[in-house]
């Protein structure tokens, strides 16, 4: 067990060390310094979306913005592959993309990306916007949160603030609203060719370099007026996550935040079973607070929440009394509705994946079931060491007992009493040991 802790301790530090240690800034300021003092060359930050859009996204843009317009860099180039996000991401995103007095590009790259439901605002915000061959994008349509139903009148209003969003975004950049307002009441989606040819991009290029090649000496509306884009000799500069953006990503997924949970769960349940372990305490207690950080990270719905905290209470109870497995059924029942219930939005690329929720309700569900026949063993079963495991044990009386007496038992010789007079060389039978006496009876 000290060795167990003593990991323990040493994965926290080194944790704590790579946080301390790691640059809060998305680059080093060495190499910043040194692209920002290249002679005549174009400083371009080139940072990649890849995955759903959340808050650690929405953060990574905003600060990608901020140091963007502190270097004063010429570009900042966004390369983007996603299914889309969640709403209010969104919308920061957008946000701080539009108000940017540094021109912001938007690359929907490599072959084979897409630029769905998010994606496409986030596109039609910024101030270039661009794709690979082989690409797609569309698919804006407003759904409800949840899935749930919702009367057509509020519908109504969800929809056309949507649609005058993207409208104006195409207005400001000089794109297609048409096909902007179809995107997003039709759900219509479509290729790089044909985005181009319908002016909702730019222009197509192969890879970033011909992408900087292409846009060099472009003239683009920003909130502070016109600016014409310079990339000649352009220097990138790519902004990586920083360890604790990398983490926060890890954990703000609906399905790590699941997983979490009952990880969480079964660490309690486990330090439950077994008092003093400690590091299945240690280990349930950081899952379960680094799953509701996910949760603050995500559109929630807390009745999943509630339902995933009740299956562990279950689970708990399941080991603490007896429901010939009642209780068990109960928090697999609750921890599956739990998952499926959990992220508040329609979209199935952005919901608990339903194979992770059968998955770790089977795996939970037979966790606690053995947890509670160990349980259950260890209280019906008899003790096996000491005096008391002598209880239904046979011996033989050595002197006669007469209220008391000694019988050889376990190949020792032991002070005995019974309610009859028992004569020496009796076979007798153990009924149980009162201060190192046994009360003992005729076995026949």
């Amino acid at each position: 067990m000290k060795k167990h802790i003593m990991l323990f301790y040493l994965v926290v530090s080194c944790a704590l060390w790579g946080l301390a240690g790691g640059n809060d800034t998305l680059i080093s300021d060495t190499l910043l310094t040194e692209e920002s003092g290249s002679g005549d060359s174009s400083l371009v930050f080139v940072l990649d979306i890849d995955g759903a859009i959340g808050t650690v996204t929405a953060d990574r843009v905003i600060d990608a913005v901020e140091l963007a317009e502190e270097e004063m860099a010429e570009l900042l180039l966004i390369t983007m592959d996603t299914p889309g996000g969640f709403n209010e991401a969104m919308w920061s995103i957008t946000k701080a993309m539009m108000n940017s007095s540094v021109p912001v590009a938007v690359y929907v790259s490599p072959y084979g990306a897409k630029a769905a439901s998010a994606g496409v605002y986030i596109t039609y915000a910024a101030h270039i916007a661009a794709m690979a061959p082989g690409t797609n994008i569309g698919a804006a349509h407003v759904i409800a949160a949840g899935g749930a139903e919702i009367d057509s009148v509020m519908m109504e209003k969800i929809m056309n603030d949507a649609v005058a969003s993207l409208k104006a975004m195409a207005e400001r950049n000089g794109r297609n609203a048409e096909w902007a307002e179809k995107a997003a009441r039709e759900s219509v989606s479509i290729t790089s060719k044909e985005a181009l040819e319908l002016n909702v991009i730019d222009l197509i290029a192969d890879d970033v370099d011909t992408l900087l090649a292409e846009i060099n000496g472009r003239e683009i509306n920003t909130v502070f007026g016109k600016k014409v884009v310079k990339t000649t000799n352009p220097k990138k500069v790519p902004l990586e996550k920083t360890f604790i953006q990398s983490l926060l990503d890890i954990i703000s997924s609906p399905n790590i935040v699941f997983i979490l949970f009952s990880l969480g769960g079964m660490g309690i349940v486990l330090e439950l079973y077994n008092p003093g372990a400690i590091l299945p305490g240690i280990v349930g207690g950081i899952c379960l607070i680094l799953a509701f950080y996910g949760v603050r990270t995500l559109p929630i719905n807390y009745a999943g929440v509630m339902l995933i905290l009740f299956s562990i209470i279950l689970f708990i109870l399941e080991i603490k009394i007896v429901s010939h497995g009642l209780l068990t059924i109960g928090g697999v029942v609750s921890i599956i509705l739990g998952g499926m219930m959990l992220i508040d939005t329609a979209d199935p690329e952005l919901r608990v994946s339903k194979s992770i929720i059968i998955s770790v309700a089977v795996v939970v569900g037979a966790f606690v079931l053995l947890a509670f026949t160990l349980a259950y063993k260890a209280r019906v079963s008899r003790p096996t060491t000491g005096a008391e495991g002598l209880v239904g044990e046979t011996g033989v009386v050595k002197t006669k007992i007469d209220r008391t007496g000694y019988v050889y038992l376990a190949g020792e010789l032991w002070e005995a009493f019974a309610d009859e007079v028992i004569e020496e060389g009796t076979e007798i039978i153990v009924e149980k040991v009162e201060n190192l006496k046994m009360k003992v009876k005729r076995k026949f």
